[in-house]
């Protein structure tokens, strides 16, 4: 394979991954075909619909239309030089996870590889190894298959639901991993991202402060190992942050004043250190337990990262208990859970914290009413096996509420005339789960990691 300049790009999946990383390359001047075997999402795409939510999407698909294709046929592969797998690795039941997408995706792919040089790129977060199982995949399927001209690499994705487009375009870095010549064929095909050449697109600016993105290249296995790798220690700085939120309630002491102090250490940095119900998604959880599977593999324990887990999905648990200190029994009350999504602005509900709620809270006899801005037509699609009441705003919710559960940190709620609409509550009691409430309630606000009774002020820098 001699590195030459890629120009045709065909990107397999249409999820969050995927449909960034089309709509990136497209604005960097690639011709791109997206494909899926969902024909109802290809049908959207093909009508200008985009079937997520991320902030800024729309748009961008919508301004590069000329040079985006969508079709569920993989003949496009044949045509590209460079070729994306980016379609989901869910977690089996023992944590595994579970790689029939990929698998059948490289097999797909394997039947349309010509005689030209092509790079299969992985973007899927998978087990340490895959890329070397995807190399021998395509060997046995691909009729044209020759490994001078086929070559499989790694290009992790690093971005956050909610700021995906501003994470693509302006990177902390670009990990690319493979043989040397598949890894200069992608450094050529970032060369605009990596110079930061390309005219930022409307909406989007590239910050002020921002430069160029560090290069990494490396192996296939250390590629594979720097996504798990990162995605479990910020996994573990969220589920620190909790711990450490439970033991200042019960010394007096006040979490947020407490991160803004060790996070003034650079060693530290402040990211990644609220406090709250914890993480969801689709990543951290996943990547985390896929870290533990793979030391299991290898009669290597990783309790830390187990600890991570177990402290997350503890904090479900502890504002369900914050409740019950104050109301002794749900039987019969009446709660209102804001934010469905596992984070604000998507509307993803994958291992979201407020689908434990509801079922916890229905469970406990109580009467749930759930609102977000964006996420609630698809918690009906996902979330009919629980038992809520869809409330139209926020308002609805609270009204005659016995209490209220800030599950995600929407600045809607931030923004809300609080003082008034405790005021239509049965018993004025928020559990403010994200800890984003900043004024003096005539209420009784609970928080993490902080005492009770007022929303206190945060800690000042001076």
């Amino acid at each position: 394979m001699r590195s030459h300049v890629p120009s045709r790009i065909a990107v397999v999946g249409t999820g969050y991954v995927g449909l960034g990383t089309a709509g990136l390359l497209a604005h960097l001047g690639y011709r791109v075909t997206g494909i899926d075997i969902d024909p109802d999402k290809i049908a959207q795409l093909q009508r200008g619909v985009v079937p997520i939510h991320e902030p800024g999407l729309d748009l961008l698909l919508a301004s590069q239309e000329d040079r985006i294709t969508w079709t569920t046929d993989y003949q496009a592969v044949a045509e590209a030089d460079v070729i994306f797998i980016c379609v989901g690795t869910p977690p089996g039941p023992d944590g595994t996870p579970d790689l029939r997408y990929v698998t059948g995706a490289a097999r797909s792919i394997a039947a349309y590889l010509g005689d030209r040089p092509q790079v299969i790129v992985n973007k899927s977060t998978v087990p340490i190894g895959t890329g070397d199982f995807l190399q021998r995949l395509l060997e046995d399927h691909a009729p044209q298959f020759d490994e001078t001209r086929h070559r499989v690499a790694s290009n992790p994705e690093f971005l956050r639901e909610g700021t995906a487009l501003a994470d693509s375009l302006y990177p902390d870095r670009i990990v690319l991993g493979g043989h040397p010549e598949a890894v200069e064929v992608l450094a050529r095909l970032y060369g605009p991202l990596i110079e930061q050449s390309f005219t930022a697109p409307q909406g989007i600016g590239r910050p002020d402060s921002y430069s160029r993105p560090a290069v990494v290249r490396t192996t296939l296995q250390s590629a594979e190992m720097i996504k798990y790798a990162a995605n479990a220690f910020l996994a573990l700085k969220i589920s620190f942050a909790n711990e450490i939120a439970g033991l200042c309630e019960r010394v007096g002491a006040d979490i947020q004043e407490v991160t803004t102090g060790i996070g003034l250490d650079g060693r530290i940095g402040h990211r990644f250190l609220q406090a709250g119900l914890g993480w969801g998604g689709s990543c951290f959880g996943k990547d985390t337990q896929g870290l533990i599977s793979a030391g299991r593999e290898h009669a290597y324990p990783m309790p830390i990262l187990q600890a991570a887990i177990d402290v997350n999905y503890r904090q479900r648990n502890v504002v369900v208990e914050k409740l019950l200190r104050h109301l002794k029994s749900l039987k019969g009350k009446r709660i209102a859970v804001l934010g469905m999504a596992f984070k604000p602005n998507t509307d993803d509900l994958r291992d979201a914290p407020a689908h434990d709620l509801i079922a916890r809270l229905h469970q406990l006899g109580a009467t749930v009413l759930a609102h977000d801005p964006v996420a609630m037509p698809r918690a009906e699609r996902e979330w009919s096996h629980l038992t809520y009441t869809a409330a139209p705003d926020p308002a609805t919710a609270l009204r005659r509420a016995d209490a209220a559960i800030i599950a995600t940190e929407w600045e809607e709620y931030a923004l809300l005339n609080w003082r008034d609409l405790v005021g239509t509550m049965r018993q004025p009691l928020v559990v403010d789960a994200r800890n984003m409430l900043r004024e003096t309630l005539p209420a009784q606000v609970e928080q993490i990691g902080r005492e009770s009774v007022q929303v206190q002020k945060e800690a000042v820098l001076v």
